[in-house]
């Protein structure tokens, strides 16, 4: 028998569990589809498990060179038996935390694969959902008046290069290694690429690093891109920009060798396993989109400010749509959608005001426009930076590598965007994202008083600096 919802979301990941608890709240009946576990890509193959890599990489960095800050320690080794014992604890503690808010918000979950189907004896407009159900079951069908599309990404391949698990690796597979190699090639230096590159080195693997474009971290601001490729390098990390990979060289024999076109030139490249890193594709298949109006753009689904896709009872909402492929992106879409869907007006989403990480060592976050972009839009920029060698609490710390840089409006003042390389800059990033809701000026983040020692003192001094005041520079 069909069961009727007022909301059915495919897909279970961050941005399909918090629309369903903001559903919840609005007083929709609510289902979840999810063919794998609650909590997605982010917390089973992304976000959490490498975060718990990274984490472990940078304790036993810090502990081999302790001596550093007075310590004595002999013989320090990675047991990566219990890295990967950490890394699955945390999920698992994570996991039963989205089951119980499931539970709370009295939200039903099918375990299975979701369909959307066409118009039917049960629906005169697509949107009934059939579940392919894991446990073998018949398929239940669900009747709901909307639909919301999370069905999430995976890793983008490239043409050529078989991902077998035992030589070429996607992250998906990177996460599950039971021993450390000796050596790897990434290709890709993305953001994923540079956050295994800093992970892996950090452990003791010998990393090169073979991106396509003329920079490392292309998206980001060249200054920060720039200081990032000479910090890896210090760390022993080989990094080679401009370069064509070519899939069809590839030779597996107790390791790989690959070759690739770089500026014109072939040079081969060999190591014991090779990472793909190379950008997300859209989960798009399967789910019955060919029984719906709904478009495609570059293999991701289009939709509206309101994440409505053609077929107006029907949303979508993170990765599977493009654009900013984050997980906090996601939320906020569902948030979006769902409140739109409830007859609220919600405020669309200014992904300018997106705060991007990445959590390499170092760190890095941004928001806003880099300082190329301001440029290219017709502003007349005005830049403040300020290095983290000049705050106490990062040489306290033992990490004083890098920097803030904040980017204004030489003839409104209004900041256009802040970019941050260094100690625990991950976690600073929202001061400079709450500013730039707020339409802040560099003079009001710079007479917000910053306790010393912080490293936040570094946004202060930065902010100062926009206008040539730095106080410590």
């Amino acid at each position: 028998m069909a069961q009727e919802y007022d909301l059915v979301i495919l897909g279970g990941g961050t941005g399909g569990y918090v629309a369903a608890i903001r559903a919840s709240q609005l007083g929709l009946k609510t289902a979840i589809v999810e063919k794998g576990k609650l909590g997605g890509t982010c917390l089973h193959k992304g976000c959490i498990p490498s975060k718990a890599l990274l984490r472990s990489a940078e304790v036993y960095s810090t502990a081999k060179r302790s001596d550093e800050f007075g310590i004595s320690v002999n013989d320090v080794t990675v047991n990566f038996g219990r890295v990967q014992e950490r890394k699955t604890k945390i999920i698992e503690t994570l996991h039963k935390g989205v089951q119980h808010l499931m539970k709370q918000g009295k939200i039903d979950v099918f375990e299975g694969f979701g369909r959307i189907l066409g118009p039917s004896i049960f629906s005169p407009m697509p949107g009934t959902i059939s579940v392919e159900m894991n446990n073998g079951s018949e398929n239940e069908m669900l009747l709901p008046k909307n639909v919301v599309i999370a069905t999430g990404s995976r890793p983008r391949t490239l043409p050529g290069l078989e991902i077998d698990g035992e030589y070429v690796f996607t992250s998906d597979e990177t996460l599950e290694l039971e021993a450390l190699p000796e050596s790897i090639i990434i290709v890709g230096g993305g953001v994923i690429g540079i956050e295994w590159a800093s992970m892996l080195s950090d452990f003791g693997v010998e990393v090169t690093v073979v991106e396509y474009a003329d920079r490392i971290i292309p998206t980001e601001d060249k200054e920060i891109s720039k200081e990032m490729q000479r910090l890896l390098k210090k760390k022993g990390i080989k990094i080679v920009t401009s370069a064509k990979v070519l899939p069809e060289t590839l030779v597996k024999d107790n390791g790989i060798a690959i070759s690739a076109e770089v500026k014109g030139a072939l040079k081969e490249f060999r190591a014991e396993k090779l990472l793909v890193s190379v950008g997300r594709q859209a989960n798009v298949e399967g789910i019955g989109l060919d029984n719906t109006e709904i478009q495609l753009e570059k293999g991701s689904i289009v939709t509206n400010e309101f994440f409505q896709t053609k077929e107006s009872h029907i949303y979508a909402i993170g990765d599977v749509i493009g654009g900013l492929q984050l997980a906090h992106v996601a939320s906020h879409e569902g948030i979006i959608a769902v409140e739109h869907i409830a007859g609220k007006s919600p405020a669309t989403m200014d992904y300018n005001l997106v705060s991007r990480c990445i959590y390499s060592n170092p760190e890095v976050s941004s928001v806003g426009q880099t300082e190329d972009q301001a440029k290219e839009n017709g502003h007349n920029v005005k830049v403040g930076k300020f290095s983290f060698r000049a705050i106490g609490k990062a040489l306290v710390f033992g990490e004083s590598d890098g920097f803030v840089k904040i980017i204004a409006d030489a003839d409104t003042d209004d900041i256009l965007g802040v970019h941050m390389i260094g100690p625990h800059v991950t976690d600073m990033i929202s001061e400079a994202g709450l500013a730039m809701v707020l339409d802040a000026t560099p003079w009001e983040i710079a007479h917000t008083i910053h306790p010393h020692p912080t490293l936040t003192e570094a946004i202060g001094e930065a902010a100062l600096a926009v206008d040539g005041k730095a106080l410590h520079s």
